[in-house]
């Protein structure tokens, strides 16, 4: 590709002549090859500015940074972020561009929904990628994800492996840090979703509002805005978005409104009022969660332009996600439940489920993540208590922190209300007591984990997969 294809809509200021032959665009110094532009990003930690001179040695055709660095073969630009997604778009294509994108963004029910609305689009016909925090999808293809939404390049490279495998459409979590860090720079999108917003990733944004406000970035890049205006943040979207506004609601008049919502141990049944018709739902999920997770699916389907009825139809077949209120198979008189729940609002709202199965007792084995927002642990301790009664607090992914420190932030939290507890600091031995002292008609939440098959300890990721560990004690 010819550099000034690679830098259409970049606006830069340069002497180079843009009509050389550009091998490749990395923003990582492990990807600078012969020909390729390596484009200096500022991070938390490291700025890439530092290693301009380094990438032109070692046969970078060209570097783009955003303040003046006086070297050969610099492009200078106003903001190497956004130059950056445009330049990773143009380089691959510009795929977004060919494909229907649906984009989903809010705290808890990204995944689960995601999920619900690829399987309503497969299920008429509409070959579906999808991108998001337990995997990528591109076809049959199941690819491992890292972050809920990748970095500019590997986004625009999984856009066009889509297009490739013959994809017409795009389910995508959009994350808040996504947002921020403009890495959606130049993607538009037929349908935006939102789900909710409570607090969490505040080790990165500092305050609630920063984190809401980036979440709001996603509908100033829609045709569609999908809002759920059950919740507060979401309200304020919906009477703030200028595009055309679709509305799901099961306590207010809404465009889709759930109403006769009935919980079951193994789904939810429901029906949804549109203002042509009244739709009856079985959806294979409990919860009301999911009833929420299930309205915002098939609003962003009907809004990307299914026809209603055969949508809500489709909502009934639609399936559960790998760790999202899964029950796991075991053939005994008490019920393991593992769900990703980790945070406050998320941990409340699988708690609500079970509780609506009237379990004999719940037991919640849970713990908080290191290196995170430390004021969520209290309040997680004391919805565990408030909801459970028994709690195993123990460790989740305690990164760099002290495991026994992340646990003595929870305990004031859990301790607010006597209910009975231990602490287990090992999870798997964890998992061994929970299993041990569980007795019939026991509903066992293990929270925080889910989809994760591994558990960080330090810097380095241990193999750690709830489900082998219970098939290993429960034989």
């Amino acid at each position: 590709m010819k550099l000034s294809q690679l830098l259409r809509g970049t606006f830069g200021i340069t002497t180079i002549d843009t009509s050389i032959e550009i091998t490749d665009v990395t923003n990582n110094t492990a990807r600078i090859q012969k020909g390729c532009v390596f484009v200096c990003i500022k991070g938390a930690s490291v700025d890439g500015h530092s290693f301009a001179s380094k990438a032109l040695e070692m046969g970078a055709a060209a570097v783009v940074v955003s303040q003046d660095l006086k070297l050969p073969n610099q492009i200078l630009v106003e903001d190497t972020q956004v130059a950056f997604a445009r330049m990773c778009a143009n380089f691959f294509g510009n795929p977004s561009e060919k494909l229907t994108m649906i984009g989903i963004t809010g705290t808890n029910g990204k995944t689960s929904t995601s999920s619900i609305l690829r399987n309503i689009l497969e299920y008429n016909g509409h070959k579906t990628g999808l991108i998001g925090t337990i995997e990528n999808v591109i076809g049959d293809e199941i690819i491992p994800s890292t972050l809920t939404t990748p970095d500019s390049y590997a986004l625009n490279e999984l856009f066009a492996r889509m297009l490739d495998a013959g994809c017409t459409h795009c389910v995508m979590e959009v994350s808040s840090h996504a947002l921020k860090q403009k890495r959606t720079e130049g993607i538009h999108f037929k349908v935006g979703v939102f789900s909710n917003l409570s607090r969490d990733h505040l080790d990165y944004h500092k305050t609630v509002e920063d984190y809401f406000f980036s979440k709001c970035k996603l509908f100033e890049i829609c045709d569609t805005a999908v809002i759920n205006i059950d919740d507060e943040h979401g309200q304020i979207i919906a009477n703030g978005v200028k595009c055309p506004l679709y509305t799901y609601s099961a306590k207010k008049s809404a465009n889709f409104k759930a109403s006769d919502i009935e919980f079951f141990s193994d789904c939810s049944k429901f029906t949804v009022e549109t203002s042509s018709a009244k739709h009856n739902v079985c959806l294979k999920i409990p919860g009301e969660f999911s009833v929420y997770n299930g309205m915002a699916a098939v609003c962003a389907a009907i809004a990307a332009g299914l026809c209603e009825e055969t949508a809500m139809q489709s909502l009934s077949m639609a399936q559960g996600v790998k760790g999202r209120v899964e029950v796991f198979p075991c053939k005994r008189d008490y019920t393991f439940i593992i769900d990703y729940a980790h945070t406050p609002d998320g941990l409340q709202k699988v708690l609500e489920t079970i509780r609506a199965m009237k379990p004999r007792r719940i037991v919640t084995l849970f713990g908080c993540g290191g290196d995170r927002d430390k004021t969520k642990r209290p309040i997680m301790g004391e919805i565990a208590a408030e909801y459970s009664d028994f709690v195993i607090v123990t460790s989740d992914n305690p990164r760099t922190e002290p495991p026994m420190q992340i646990i003595e932030d929870i305990m004031p939290g859990v301790l607010k209300f006597g209910t009975e507890h231990t602490v287990i600091e090992n999870r798997e031995q964890a998992i061994k007591y929970a299993v041990d002292n569980a007795k019939s008609g026991d509903v066992i939440l293990l929270a925080g984990k889910g989809h994760e098959t591994y558990q960080i300890l330090g810097t380095e990721k241990i193999h750690f997969d709830e489900r082998e560990v219970l098939a290993k004690l429960l034989g």
